[in-house]
Order: structure tokens, then sequence, then C-alpha cells
């Protein structure tokens, strides 16, 4: 793969939110894309507008009518939506919605074509998003749908953890009716996948977290430890998978066994998400693990109380456009390696279990 060919699209978002302050301000620093193609799924107007009220002056936007167009050390941008849309800072409005929706339609729409590798998707306000064409949770639930992907995960990912969800935005009192053997394990395999796959990772080691609290107490503070979770970590021990618990989260994080994993698989969205924000505040992503493209997004939401005050933090917004890079390359380096898998003999000497882009060259 030619690494300055790369071509990563980014939705803009809520254009009400601090999504284009974010991406604005990341790119302010050219090194950003020195070997990468960025092409916003957005308008020209609206980032102007942006741009003025946050004094940013040392951004140029190159407008191209489609990706093909897109080249290499600049910074391009399609319009998506219509000149006159109205920009309110801080407020949410069906016409921020309406323009959310539309940037995210055709930076898909390239996705399925291959003319971009990835998308970074900006946040959105899943209450004025929600139409005829957008009647989903969040992001998530979108592409799984749009790309017919049979299941999906939540996958928080950063320098320090990666933690993925079995329930994601449903209301915490269904998440005990949601939770199923076949569910976990379906989580398991997706995750290890991912870490083989997308992060390079060879042996990957996965911690599976308990539902209730001290993970049932062996079943005097609940059993679906023992009749639901165990069985799935064990139905996918079987299958080759290297899964352990299931772990009390509290402790777990507290004592910092986490590190001695690769990934950590939560029951619920706050029991994984919680934790994961406090240890990387604004440099965490939001990665959807099983889908046959590669989409992130930064860790946070629109944020519309920051909005216009300069004070909106773009280092998780910079992270995920630098890990949908690595995830591309590393997934380009894993079909290689499978259509010519290495003799026994061949194989790198038992050491890190991390497989870097450079290591792999």
């Amino acid at each position: 793969m030619n690494k300055e060919n790369i071509k990563i699209g980014i939705t803009h978002g809520d254009i009400n939110s601090i999504s284009y302050e974010v991406i604005l301000n990341a790119f302010s620093d050219n090194r950003m894309y020195e070997n990468v193609i960025p092409i916003i799924y957005g308008s020209a107007k609206v980032a102007a507008y942006h741009k003025k009220a946050l004094n940013i002056a040392n951004v140029n936007l190159n407008q191209v009518r489609n990706a093909d167009e897109a080249n290499t050390k600049k910074i391009h941008i399609i319009n998506c939506i219509d000149d006159n849309a109205r920009v309110e800072l801080g407020k949410s409005t069906s016409i921020a919605g309406e323009a959310a929706v539309m940037a995210l339609e055709q930076a898909v729409a390239d996705l399925k074509t291959k003319k971009i590798d990835a998308v970074v998707t900006g946040p959105i306000n899943k209450e004025n998003i929600q139409s005829d064409k957008f009647n989903f949770k969040g992001h998530t639930e979108y592409f799984q749908d749009h790309f017919k992907s049979e299941d999906v995960l939540m996958f928080m990912v950063s320098d320090v953890c990666r933690i993925g969800v079995v329930t994601g935005h449903i209301p915490l009192n269904l998440v005990s009716t949601k939770i199923t053997e076949n569910l976990i394990f379906s989580k398991l395999k997706i995750m290890n996948l991912s870490l083989l796959k997308d992060f390079g990772i060879r042996k990957p080691r996965i911690a599976v977290l308990g539902l209730n609290p001290h993970a049932g107490d062996n079943g005097v503070i609940g059993t679906e430890e023992s009749k639901t979770i165990l069985p799935a970590i064990n139905k996918a021990r079987e299958k080759g998978i290297l899964a352990f618990g299931p772990f009390p989260a509290d402790g777990f994080f507290a004592s910092g066994n986490f590190k001695k994993f690769d990934a950590v698989l939560a029951m619920y969205h706050d029991q994984g998400l919680i934790p994961f924000k406090l240890m990387n505040g604004y440099n965490g992503v939001n990665y959807t693990a099983g889908l046959p493209i590669v989409r992130t997004s930064p860790a946070h939401g629109t944020a519309f109380e920051l909005v216009g005050k300069g004070e909106a933090s773009c280092d998780s917004f910079r992270s995920a456009f630098y890990l949908a890079i690595d995830i591309v390359k590393n997934r380009s380096i894993y079909t290689e390696i499978s259509a010519n898998p290495l003799k026994p003999q061949e194989l790198p000497e038992a050491g890190s279990t991390t497989l870097s882009f450079e290591e792999s060259l």
C-alpha cells in the first residue's frame, strides 16, 4: 500500500458543535497530513464561519467536487449541504441534524465505492439527527445497518487500554435481559479478530468483566456470571480465543490488572466507558470493530457548552485520525500475511505480542 495515497474521510458532524473547531485546530499542524489525504465531508461556508469565529487563520481548505480530485499535501473539503444552512453555535437544531446526515451519507457512499479508505466521524446530536434517513441510536448502529454486518463492537481505544462493550446504547434496566452467552461469544470473536487484524497483535489476551458487583460472589449477588458469562468464555477458549474472567469490574481497574491484557470486554456501556474516559481524558477513540470498512470517532460528544470558546481539545480527533490510518495499514499487512503465511520456522521469536507497522515491513 502506498502510504501517501491513503484517503481519510472526515464527516463534519453537528455544525453547531465543537466538531469544526477540533478538526480545524488539529489540521493547523501540517504534520497531520504529510503522508495522507484528508477529505472533509461538510461545507466550506460553515468551515469558514467557524474559522472566523475562532480566529483560526493557518488552515486552508481546498474545495473539491469529489474524492477522486483529492491529492497529497492539502486538506480537502467536499460541499455536502446547502450553502444557506444556518449555523447557531451551541444550539441543537433540525438544520444541524440534517446537515450531519447529508455529510454522513456522502462519506458512506464513497466508502462503499472505495473512493476513501476510512472515515472519521464528527460528533452528532442523537436527538436532532433523527429522521427518515437516520433512525438509529448512534453512528455504530448506522454503520452496522449500512454495511450489513451481523454484529459489531463498540471498541474504545487508546495507548493506555482497549475496552469493548457487550451492550451499547440501551437503557440500564434492559442490560441483564440482553446479555446472552451467544452475544458475549459474538463480541469476543469480533474483538479477537480486530486485535489480530486491526491492531497487529499476534496472540491477544482478553479480559471479560462480570455483570454484578464482585462478579456475583459465586451466586450470592447474581448468577449471570456462572450461567451466562463463564460459558461464553469457555466457548471462546475452545475456539482458540485467549479469554479470561469474569473479573469484578471495580477491583480489576483499581488494581491495574487491565494492564496485563490486550483488551477488556465490559458488559454494558458505562461499566466500560467510565474507567476508559477517566484514564484517557480527551485522548480516547471510539472504533467500530466488525465492519468491512474502517470507522473511528473522537470519544466525545457535541459539547455545545464549549462551542465558540476556543477551549475544546482536538487530541481525541487527532488520535481518531491517526488510528484510522494505522488500521488501514494493519489490515493491508494482515491481508498480505494471510495470503502468504510464514512457515513455522520463519515465525518471529516469542516476545512482545504486538507487531507494529514498522516491524512488519
